[in-house]
């Protein structure tokens, strides 16, 4: 039986409230961004939006130290900036500049910023989730109380590294915490339909011996307070949690994909989740101002304005980037 998590039970200091709001709507305001860029043609290839899923960034980034490690997915945008990494540089690694992140040579899918904690966005489905264990080993080994967070999709349930990471967690008791982001959808397939439980990640956390958790991914207040439940745990030593964020992605799969699949009256149910809204009236009825949560709203716009404009000015990569940081010979300098 999964125990379900849909409101908070620990009481949250209004200012944290607050910040974790103005991370969901800086969250919301890139995004969209992203997304205008793209159709002007700054954004090469594709990116793949998490429009509708900021609470849970946003919560779980609350929830940690800033030397803890977080491993996301291709769609790990929210990820890397609830981990306190600038918007311009992110913006210029979208756009392939050398300003960029990785100094534009990663793009959407691959963010990684080492400095912050974000350990990588990987695109491969279920190949963080080892490597993810791998930091939280070291940790463990070191001593340091570090933890690892790994987010995923629920398509990744079905791939044979999710089982592999979570035995190999359980058996080690390590320090790692796998957050399943249950969009309900697996790229163009309603995953319900090619998976054998209701509750992809949930369910199977009871054969790794683990407790089977779900909570609310559109309340922030809610994914923090299982996330630092997760997280007391893990540096206590008593090992991983696999917790099942349910929440929904307001657009289609990737910006090649309009997302007409998915049922007219399903997406009008979950567009009334949105968790912004529903944070936003949660403060006005704590005693917070409107004009306060406007300013924020302000103060984000400009700062996604400059960090756009910022990230245009940046210069497209030379030749001289082709053949770094791509190939090393394995030799002692290398190792050391």
């Amino acid at each position: 039986m999964a125990t379900k998590h849909s409101a908070p039970t620990v009481s949250l200091e209004i200012d944290q409230r607050i910040l974790m709001y103005r991370m969901q709507v800086a969250l919301r305001q890139f995004e969209t961004r992203a997304y205008d860029l793209f159709l002007e043609n700054f954004v090469k290839g594709t990116s793949h939006l998490s429009i509708g899923q900021e609470a849970i960034a946003a919560g779980v980034a609350a929830a940690l130290r800033p030397e803890d490690w977080t491993f996301a997915t291709y769609r790990g945008h929210a990820h890397t900036l609830a981990r306190g990494v600038p918007m311009a540089p992110v913006f210029a690694e979208l756009m392939g500049r050398s300003s960029g992140l990785m100094a534009g040579k990663g793009g959407s899918m691959h963010l990684t910023s080492v400095k912050h904690g974000v350990m990588g966005s990987y695109a491969i489905i279920g190949a963080h989730m080892p490597i993810a264990c791998g930091a939280a080993w070291s940790a463990q080994y070191r001593r340091t109380e570090q933890v690892a967070v790994c987010f995923f999709g629920d398509g990744t349930v079905n791939i044979g590294a999710f089982h592999e990471a979570l035995n190999f967690a359980a058996i080690w008791s390590l320090p790692v915490i796998f957050i399943c982001e249950n969009n309900l959808w697996m790229e163009y397939t309603r995953t319900s339909d090619v998976t054998a439980v209701a509750n992809p990640a949930a369910d199977r956390a009871s054969a790794y011996g683990l407790e089977s958790i779900i909570v609310d991914g559109n309340d922030a207040d809610a994914v923090y307070e299982v996330t630092q439940t997760a997280v007391q745990r893990a540096r206590m030593g008593s090992g991983p949690s696999l917790i099942e964020a349910t929440t929904y992605r307001h657009g289609g799969h990737s910006r090649a994909d309009p997302g007409k699949y998915r049922p007219d009256q399903e997406l009008a149910e979950w567009l009334a989740k949105d968790p912004i809204p529903m944070y936003r009236q949660r403060l006005l009825e704590a005693g917070v101002a409107d004009d306060r949560l406007s300013a924020i709203e302000s103060d984000v716009q400009a700062e996604v304005d400059a960090a756009t404009e910022e990230a245009k000015q940046g210069a497209v990569p030379g030749e001289e980037l082709l053949l770094k940081d791509v190939w090393a010979n394995g030799g002692a300098a290398w190792r050391n």
